[in-house]
């Protein structure tokens, strides 16, 4: 199914400035900050859960999944709050306990108040084992419970399309930027419905919003360069695709199997010749 862009998870507000840079470097993909700066607010304050989801989440775009796992635990002991236990699934999920984080997931639905992105994690993960019907059920029931959870409407709408349900994905993603013109998710999941029905301008143009919201947001530029190829706009999608590639070394492969597939991108024998053309040395 098609990635969607990760969610900004909803934190109460924070008034330690510590912990306010931390998040910043979380967002900004920056692991090595975020990990320092909360680890100087635990080591004063040891039961701070906003400190060790941070830390935590820092521990994860490290690959290190077990410390995650390790201090998520220790933390959820303490607090039983449905944030923590959430994100331990996603560690457990991350380590390969596929198993072990759905059952944490399904402990994490039953706390009430109602935490939605319990039931968001939980209906992706069933996704992306190709249990949809079952993500769709979860996600459904999460927003029986919770109508207003914007994310859960998203999510759902992810969900269909990854089933190329697109009818289904376009109204939900609709509904939420009718109400939420800001969700920077949803702009790119209409985007992607609308690429994928061969509507490449208009998706261009919700690419591009997103963009503006996002801009350090190199997946959704990777997205914006197939769109142009597809459009006959060569040189402005090239020039795209290496900017993301810039940006993101990872989004590379992506990059070449654009450049493969669209249909006015280009074909390479050796990969590093794509390599090349994007600017990004062979490994």
């Amino acid at each position: 199914m098609p990635k969607r862009p990760p969610p900004i998870r909803q934190r109460p507000k924070v008034l330690n400035p510590t912990l306010e840079q931390a998040m910043v470097s979380l967002r900004a993909q920056r692991p090595h900050e975020a990990e320092r700066l909360a680890s100087v607010v635990l080591k004063a304050d040891r039961g701070n859960v906003i400190a060790a989801q941070i830390l935590a989440e820092a521990f994860l775009l490290q690959d290190r999944a077990q410390e995650a796992i390790d201090l998520l635990r220790r933390t959820a002991r303490r607090s039983h709050e449905p944030g923590t236990e959430t994100l331990l699934a996603m560690a457990l999920n991350a380590a390969g306990r596929g198993d072990e984080a759905l059952d944490q997931l399904r402990r994490a639905t039953m706390r009430r108040p109602v935490f939605p992105l319990a039931f968001l994690k939980l209906g992706e993960q069933l996704a992306e084992i190709g249990r949809f019907d079952e993500a769709i059920a979860v996600l459904e029931s999460g927003l029986a419970l919770a109508p207003d959870g914007v994310g859960l409407r998203v999510g759902l709408g992810f969900i269909h399309l990854g089933h190329n349900q697109r009818d289904v994905a376009r109204r939900l993603f609709l509904q939420v930027l009718a109400t939420a013109p800001e969700r920077h998710d949803a702009t790119v999941g209409l985007a992607r419905v609308m690429a994928a029905d061969g509507e490449y301008a208009a998706a261009a143009h919700l690419l591009r919003r997103a963009l503006i919201l996002r801009p350090e947001d190199a997946a959704t530029l990777l997205e914006l360069g197939k769109c142009q190829l597809e459009m006959g706009a060569r040189s402005a999608g090239e020039a795209t695709l290496r900017a993301a590639v810039r940006s993101a070394h990872r989004l590379a492969p992506l990059a070449i199997v654009a450049l493969a597939t669209t249909s006015h991108g280009r074909f390479f024998l050796r990969p590093s010749e794509a390599a090349a053309f994007l600017g990004r040395a062979a490994n």
